[in-house]
């Protein structure tokens, strides 16, 4: 029986290629879409899981209790974690690690047996103590994990770092030299060589130095602070069988011994909190950000219901395609019921073609995955690898996904053309009742629907990845060089470099700074003149020379920025944005002579002049208050240069020279600030970028599925259309008529679809704290696209009905 099925339902495919062909297609790109996006939840839902023991894995968090809201943070004082082992037995072990802060690239040289140096920038960097690589696992090649950072100057480098340097010759015990803005020049011993586990994780890092050398190390012995160092993250072990609710509960007991009194003086107001390893990628949710960014809870129900659109949408294509062409299969069902068939066995025969096509479309499927998935990893930043596990998983997975497709898009067919009459049928009066019309045209406004929400929300996430490329940040991005100063002596060749800059044609301003707009890492905090201490504000904070704000274009609100016509400035002054000087309870007029107080010290410093609003962050968050200093001593992390537009290769070449004559010891690298704060958005791109794809592939099943219910249509009123030709209608009129009906029902789905697009954009864009207006044209573009793409699908099939001669159409009747 179930041969004699097979053989039928595979006749049934061969003798209607066309409809078989968009069945076949529309669900092997729908699965596809599904298989892709599924993979990638997959992996953002399972950051960190290959760490021994993760369930006992915890990151401690800083919750901060401001008057107005509460600001959750990753960061710790250096001393909680030996002070958590110490007071709590439930805590077996602890681990503290540090991003290179101030660095966004760190200097690596390795000097050989020549004198030569090998000489690059390394992003990623971290500093981790002795406990570190005991509770977190990585796969060392080179060296032993327990001890690999417990001497002070001591590095473990990725693999791919130590053929760099080495050229795939042994790295241990090799000594290379690291500069770094935070942690200051030193040369290190390589203790250990680790490779990529081709797993995610939330510390996304590829070098690690020893935390006990250097500045840290310094401070690590030095300052026992519990309110201002906060930049160590701290994780515990948890002894097994531990409740870590109940460990929460004695906290605040904690904080009040060890800390309280630091906080009470400084007037911090401030709680501990547990995170489990496992959930750091996705909840962790830290308003100050987190080792390395996090993903979005939001963005994965965003992919996932793209993910069930598209595969609804070949699904309501199946069985539209299915029952329109009905009547083809009428005549089989009447004989066969004719002949003793029960409905059963017939409902299991169209459920078996309808699996059949499901499988197929999975083959097809699997192996568009599989080409697609490298393109797909380019496309989303991720790097997807398959496993055996995962792979039979996913199979599985696949083979069920397959089944249900097969069984929901082939159930209500096969449920209606087993229903049919062998008396009517075999008479020929069964035709498409209007209960079956109703539903296919149902499910054709839904299908649609779906597409229109998601060119909706494309359009949308499309206007705000603009806003954000051309939006008015309130200082100069464009053509601003980024030169990066690691190591001492390049900081101290500082004003020579930029003597030589200032004189290189095409040059507007060279300037200097600690950080830049989108490279944020430094804070304080300030209060006014009559104000106590702990009456404090928060500030983002830069150190700054003379030419930096006009280099950057940022301008005085009131009083004056720095310039060397002000070199007193460089004393005790201080420029404050508009958002600081309000925040500190001045008005931007008034607030120029006025006091600066550094909480944290007896230091008050004088308000110069207020700069205007502009974005130190993205567009993720609102404006800050912000502190500009300039430096005392003129050693600087980065040097600006403004050049002029439309020489650019010309004049990056002559500062490239310039770098050589005056810094020959070291590479030359530059970046341009616009693309450096445009990096904050990379996850937006993506989901942009992925969104637009799959709103394109959903068009094209839908499209497909009307190319095939509009060939049926105009296939059924042949006769009708030869009749109306020979009574003199005109091609034009027989498009309208054949036209007409499926735009009423695009033109439904878009009134449907519209709505539900603008509130998943809508919501998607209260991620931004500052984004595009959502005006009408946007709607009016996507109706106008909606409506040109059907026509065009449906006009094809309508064009080749009217364009048929009408004694062919009546002689075939």
């Amino acid at each position: 029986m179930l041969r004699n099925y097979f053989k039928i339902a595979w006749r049934n495919l061969k003798r209607n290629r066309v409809f078989s062909v968009i069945n076949i297609a529309g669900l092997s790109v729908g699965i596809t879409v599904c298989l892709l996006l599924s993979l990638y939840i997959w992996h953002e839902t399972h950051y960190d899981d290959y760490h021994d023991r993760l369930g006992d894995l915890y990151q401690v968090g800083t919750i901060e209790h401001l008057k107005d809201k509460d600001v959750r943070f990753q960061g710790c004082p250096n001393t909680l974690a030996g002070n958590f082992q110490s007071v709590f037995p439930q805590v077996e072990a602890t681990a503290r690690i540090c991003p290179l802060l101030l660095d966004n690239r760190t200097l690596i040289q390795y000097y050989q047996k020549d004198g030569s140096a090998k000489s690059f920038y390394e992003e990623k960097g971290f500093m981790a103590d002795s406990g570190f690589f005991k509770l977190f696992k990585y796969d060392f090649v080179e060296g032993t994990p327990e001890t690999a950072v417990s001497g002070p100057y001591s590095i473990v480098l990725s693999k791919d770092i130590a053929d760099k340097l080495f050229g795939g010759e042994p790295a241990l015990n090799k000594v290379i030299h690291i500069s770094s803005n935070f942690n200051g020049d030193h040369d290190y011993t390589i203790t250990g060589v680790f490779k990529p586990m081709n797993k995610p994780s939330h510390i996304d890092a590829r070098f690690f130095v020893s935390m006990y050398g250097g500045a840290v190390g310094n401070l690590l012995r030095t300052w026992k602070s519990t309110t201002s160092n906060y930049f160590f993250v701290t994780y515990i072990r948890l002894r097994p069988g531990t409740n870590p609710a109940a460990l929460e509960r004695q906290f605040p007991a904690y904080e009040d011994t060890y800390e309280g009194e630091d906080l009470r003086k400084g007037g911090y107001t401030r709680s501990r909190f547990l995170i489990k390893v496992r959930d750091i990628h996705l909840h962790a949710n830290m308003e100050l950000g987190d080792v390395t960014p996090g993903g979005s809870v939001t963005y994965l129900y965003i992919l996932g219901s793209i993910a069930l659109f598209t595969l609804l949408i070949a699904c309501i294509n199946f069985m539209n395609l299915s029952t329109a062409r009905s009547t083809r299969r009428s005549g089989e069902v009447g004989i066969r019921k004719t002949l003793g068939a029960k409905q059963a066995s017939l409902v299991r025969q169209f459920l078996g073609e309808s699996l059949l096509i499901a499988f197929l479309a999975l083959a097809a499927a699997l192996l568009l995955t599989w080409a697609l998935l490298p393109g797909f990893n380019a496309l989303s930043g991720k790097t997807i690898v398959l496993e055996w596990k995962q792979a039979w998983i996913g199979l599985a997975a696949s083979i069920v996904l397959a089944a249900l497709t097969g069984l929901v898009a082939g159930s209500y067919p096969a449920l209606y053309l087993s229903s049919f009459k062998p008396v009517k049928v075999l008479k020929g009066k069964i035709a498409n009742s209007l209960a079956v019309t109703s539903v296919r045209k149902t499910l054709v406004v839904f299908q649609f629907a779906l597409s229109i929400v998601l060119i909706v929300a494309a359009a949308i996430i499309a206007r705000q990845m603009q806003y954000l490329r051309t939006a008015d940040l309130g200082f100069t991005k464009d053509q601003q060089l980024i030169l990066p100063l690691r190591s001492s002596p390049s900081k101290k060749l500082y004003q020579p470099l930029k003597a030589e800059l200032e004189k290189t044609t095409g040059v507007l301003s060279v300037g200097g700074s600690f950080l830049y707009p989108g490279n944020v890492g430094w804070s304080g905090v300030y209060y006014a003149d009559g104000s106590a201490s702990t009456d404090n504000r928060p500030f983002l904070t830069n150190f700054v020379d003379f030419d930096f704000m006009k280099t950057l274009g940022i301008t005085a609100a009131a009083g004056h920025v720095f310039s060397s016509q002000f070199v007193h400035d460089s004393v005790d002054g201080v420029v404050i944005n508009e958002t600081g000087a309000r925040a500190l309870g001045y008005t931007v007029q008034n607030a120029v002579g006025k006091g600066f107080h550094n909480a944290n010290s007896n230091e008050v410093l004088r308000i110069v002049g207020v700069m205007k609003d502009f974005h130190f962050e993205d567009l993720h968050v609102p404006i800050m208050s912000v502190a500009f200093f300039v430096n005392s001593a003129p050693e600087y992390n980065y040097v600006i240069a403004h050049i002029v537009p439309g020489k650019t290769q010309q004049v990056i070449e002559a500062v490239r020279k310039t770098w050589r004559q005056v810094n020959p010891n070291e590479p030359f690298e530059y970046n341009f600030l616009d693309e450096e704060f445009q990096k904050h958005y990379d996850a937006d791109n993506r989901l942009a970028a992925i969104v637009g794809y799959a709103t394109a592939i959903a068009i094209f099943i839908s499209c497909l599925g009307l190319f095939g219910l509009a060939a049926f249509s105009a296939e059924q009123r042949t006769k009708e259309i030869g009749i109306r030709k020979v009574l003199g209608a005109s091609s034009a009129r027989i498009v309208g008529l054949l036209s007409a009906d499926f735009m009423k029902l695009v033109g439904i789905s878009i009134l449907v679809g519209s709505p539900v697009g603008w509130w998943a954009a809508h919501r998607w864009l209260q991620d931004f704290a500052y984004r595009t207006n959502l005006s009408w044209t946007i709607f009016a573009l996507t109706t106008f696209a909606a409506i040109f793409i059907a026509f065009a699908t449906i006009g094809y099939q309508a064009l080749r009905a009217a364009g048929a001669k009408p004694v062919d159409s009546l002689r075939n009747e």
